[in-house]
């Protein structure tokens, strides 16, 4: 019998393929206190993992763990070395969240350039027309958008940039232009060069040491004073410090954030005073049909694993 921890609640669905499976047994752990995870960890084989932190503290205490299913597709929550040099497998949802956050990429890319949020205020106030002229609106037409990172959901947003005939340059060293060019998008070589021709700039790669603060004071300086900056992938690649002050010198026009530095954010974060950006509270993912897709895909993953099915594309390489 194979036990299965599942470290925070999920989409019910998912939790049913494991009820299918007679030689696996799950237990949901809704504490996930450091103290709690080295309590009951280790009696398992497997664990799911959403928000919480697995680093060598906990993991030490968890002889019997082989595989590590993230819900989701970033992994900067676990201790990569540790399971690593431990045989620890990790496993991502690699196909399960695309469609969402491409989905809310183009929610917040609309809501910022149409200034929903501006015109609703002006409704709700009783001002109905009386300043909608003075509100400074955009077109997604013809602009030129770049995405950073050209995996799963950076090939499902240019499919839906396209939709608005946008011109889409990627900047991603790893993808080739032949597969860039067959989405319909340009590879770009520089990302210097590309940040100073974007209307839009959404960003889809993980934290790491080369991509921490990747867009800084200078790169925002160098960009439109149109340009507005989507991140969904990874707090701490965009400077908020940076990325307030040129909202507020209005050296940008706007700024989308579903992921932050900090989470849950810190409460002094000047970020939540700009009226030029847009948050969500790291939730692109949210619908019910990706929280649906994405506990299948977790949990299949496990046992795909433990039965030597499991699709490659699924495992981390470390």
């Amino acid at each position: 019998m194979k036990k299965i921890a599942i470290i925070e609640k999920i989409h019910s669905d998912g939790l049913e393929i494991i009820d299918k499976h007679p030689d696996y047994e799950y237990e949901l752990i809704n504490d996930v206190s450091k103290e709690n995870l080295i309590k009951k960890l280790p009696d398992y084989d497997a664990c799911t993992l959403r928000v919480s932190k697995l680093n060598e503290n906990i993991l030490k205490h968890c002889p019997k763990l082989k595989v590590i299913s993230r819900h989701g597709v970033g992994f900067d929550n676990v201790d990569l070395n540790y399971i690593k040099k431990n045989n620890i497998s990790l496993l991502i949802t690699a196909t399960a969240n695309a469609v969402a956050v491409a989905e809310h990429v183009i929610y917040m890319m609309l809501t910022i350039s149409k200034s929903i949020n501006k015109y609703d205020s002006e409704v709700r106030k009783g001002n109905f027309k009386k300043n909608a002229s003075n509100i400074e609106t955009l077109e997604l037409f013809k602009k030129e958008i770049l995405i950073v990172g050209f995996g799963r959901i950076g090939k499902s947003l240019i499919k839906r940039c396209l939709g608005f005939e946008m011109k889409v340059n990627v900047y991603d060293p790893f993808v080739s232009n032949d597969i860039i060019s067959k989405f319909g998008g340009n590879k770009i070589d520089n990302l210097s060069d590309g940040l100073k021709s974007c209307d839009y700039l959404s960003l889809h790669i993980p934290l790491t040491e080369k991509t921490k603060n990747m867009i800084d004071s200078s790169k925002l300086s160098s960009m439109k004073k149109n340009a507005i900056i989507i991140n969904s992938s990874r707090g701490g690649i965009i400077n908020e410090i940076d990325l307030n002050n040129a909202l507020n010198k209005n050296i940008i026009f706007g700024a989308g954030l579903d992921v932050f530095e900090q989470e849950p954010v810190n409460k002094d974060n000047p970020l939540l005073k700009n009226n030029k950006v847009i948050l969500s509270p790291h939730s692109a993912t949210f619908t019910n049909e990706c929280k649906s897709r994405m506990s299948i895909e977790t949990t299949k993953n496990i046992i795909d694993f433990f039965n030597n099915k499991l699709d490659k594309s699924m495992i981390v390489k470390l």
